[in-house]
């Protein structure tokens, strides 16, 4: 019980923030599916079916039917958010327009030819059970695309889809290869939830524990997620790093360069396209837009990224494909389409943010190395200096605040790092007003080479576009924890040795952008993002100490021995049309 509780709450991260009012622990229910007292009632349109699963728990889901007979392919979506919507007593008290918003989901499908079933996974909404977040999706994900191939109203042939936490349970009942499922569309999800909870090793502050406080979750699970950071049997049970092996259709995968699972869409793509097993390899589909995981916040805007720039429908289309047997084109068209960002300033957008096609992901590109320099310059000239370096004093008492990211429950995006202002814990290095564009498509990383007084301590960077205004729009940001820097398994885990220099590599994710004529090309470097990653008290103690912070001394090298870079993948005009 205790494993699956802290399983639950570890993994907030990566499915979002539940809805007010949502059932964490679910209702158990008699196959008579009793209401519950604050139950809004089943959207209109929709009829209420349970199937049974291989260990006797019963899931209530709704299906929705085209007009006319069928049977008919199913399109499946398995969510915690509840099926039939949810209570909001301030803004939608009888459920109404949450009912509504599910409606119009499953018309589209309907419309199209589809049945529409949308179910309540194991403890929540109407389904018996316990609820553990994604612990149970594997099998129950296999047992309700048989349930649902098997049922009067299907042909047999049945697809996934959902964002999320619903693109999350496609991916797991995939992992299971159910004989039945034919196809997914899967917009944002991870490749590895022990990477996305905690990038570098470093928690995910704000959107874990933040939110998990605010909905009452008792201090011993708090502790508990906080020493989580490891890898372990249980990450890897669940993990799709460790599964997709094991995943046989096609999938579209859909996300957004400032979405909290930015890598995981990308990497998914990139592994099942190029190593996956049959029915995968070579099956694949990826687009990425400009976007997060909900509105981006700051000064910029990407207008033009909506559907009709990457082709319309392209869901209806590729399950059109794949569960009807229509020959669309679809299949004929480049297997990547992605948004090329470009100076976006609100008012003053360019011309040069565009979609894009590629045969693979990612596209072909030269590895540059920008250096920073110890006058804060960012240049392509490999350092000489025999000793070269730059220190600042990091106290945890004192964080650095977080404007945008890639943010889940607060402000996220290309937000102005203006705002964070002038620090001497804050180090920024920039090249000189660029005389010609520079175009990036790919991997971006940072090589680092740090040092600090003390046993452990975080470094942050930061992949900056200054446009020519000054505006310091963040592209990408990532941190290290020095104790993590050679793995996470427990025989990776090496303290440092104070004062000496020690090589990291923070993996800042794949995007997607042009650094404009007259723009700077920026790296940022600190030791803290607060509340989006926690800090560290630089004690040494394994994550969820209780030592009294310390004040450290970080110091970033950036000489012969000790080459510090920035490394962009810089495609060309020819590779970028």
């Amino acid at each position: 019980m205790r494993r699956l509780a802290l399983a639950s709450a570890a993994l907030v991260l990566i499915f979002g923030a539940a809805p007010a009012g949502a059932q964490t622990t679910g209702a158990v229910l008699a196959a008579a599916a009793k209401k519950a007292p604050d139950w809004p009632g089943l959207p209109p349109g929709a009829v209420e079916e349970y199937m049974t699963t291989r260990d006797g728990v019963k899931l209530a889901a709704n299906v929705f039917k085209p007009t006319g007979a069928g049977p008919w392919p199913v399109v499946l979506s398995r969510t915690p958010y509840l099926k039939d919507g949810r209570i909001d007593k301030q803004n939608d008290p009888d459920g109404s327009k949450n009912r509504q918003r599910y409606v119009e989901q499953a018309k589209r499908y309907t419309d199209a030819g589809y049945v529409f079933v949308l179910q309540d996974v194991r403890g929540k909404g109407r389904s018996q059970g316990f609820y553990a977040a994604f612990e149970n999706d594997i099998d129950d994900g296999f047992d309700a695309v048989e349930w649902a191939a098997t049922q009067p109203w299907s042909n047999g042939k049945v697809g996934m889809t959902g964002g999320s936490a619903l693109g999350i349970t496609s991916m797991a009942a995939a992992m299971a290869a159910p004989p039945h499922l034919k196809a997914a569309y899967i917009v944002v999800n991870p490749a590895d939830r022990l990477t996305y909870s905690y990038p570098g090793g470093v928690l995910k502050d704000k959107d874990t524990i933040g939110w998990l406080s605010q909905q009452g979750t008792s201090q011993e699970v708090l502790d508990q997620v906080r020493r989580r950071a490891l890898d372990d049997v249980d990450w890897a049970r669940v993990s799709v790093s460790a599964n997709r092996k094991y995943i046989q259709i096609p999938i579209f995968h859909v996300g957004g360069w400032y979405d909290i699972f930015n890598g995981g869409t990308v990497e998914n793509f990139e592994f099942l396209q190029n190593h996956g097993s049959k029915g995968a390899r070579g099956n694949q589909k990826l687009l990425m837009g400009p976007f997060g995981h909900g509105p981006l916040s700051g000064g910029l805007e990407y207008p033009g990224s909506d559907r009709a720039v990457f082709g319309g429908d392209q869901e209806i289309r590729w399950f059109d494909y794949w569960l009807k047997g229509q020959d669309n084109g679809i299949m004929s068209e480049p297997p990547v389409r992605y948004f090329m960002m470009a100076s976006a300033e609100k008012g003053a957008y360019s011309a040069k943010n565009r979609a894009l096609v590629s045969a693979n992901w990612p596209p072909a590109y030269r590895e540059v190395r920008y250096y920073p320099t110890p006058d804060h310059g960012l240049t392509t000239k490999a350092p000489a200096a025999a000793d070269s370096k730059l220190s600042y004093r990091f106290d945890p008492a004192n964080p650095v605040p977080t404007y945008g990211g890639a943010n889940l429950t607060f402000d996220r995006g290309p937000e102005d790092q203006r705002q964070v202002g002038e620090r001497q814990d804050y180090l920024r290095f920039s090249t000189p007003p660029l005389e010609s564009d520079v175009t990036i498509a790919g991997p971006v990383k940072v090589e680092l080479y740090g040092a600090t007084d003390g046993l452990d301590t975080d470094f942050m960077a930061k992949l900056v576009d200054v446009y020519p205004d000054g505006y310091e729009a963040l592209v990408l940001d990532a941190p290290i924890r020095a104790r993590f820097r050679n793995g996470r398994m427990p025989d990776d885990i090496k303290l440092m040795t104070p004062g000496a220099p020690e090589e990291m590599t923070v993996d800042l994710w794949p995007t997607a952008l042009t650094f404009e004529k007259g723009h700077r090309i920026a790296l940022h470097i600190t030791s803290s993002n607060a509340p989006r990653f926690d800090v560290n008290p630089n004690t040494g103690e394994a994550p969820g100490g209780s030592a009294k912070p310390r004040v450290a001394t970080n110091s970033v090298y950036m000489d012969q021995a000790h080459p510090t870079a920035l490394v962009l993948p810089v495609v060309y005009p020819a590779e970028t049309k």
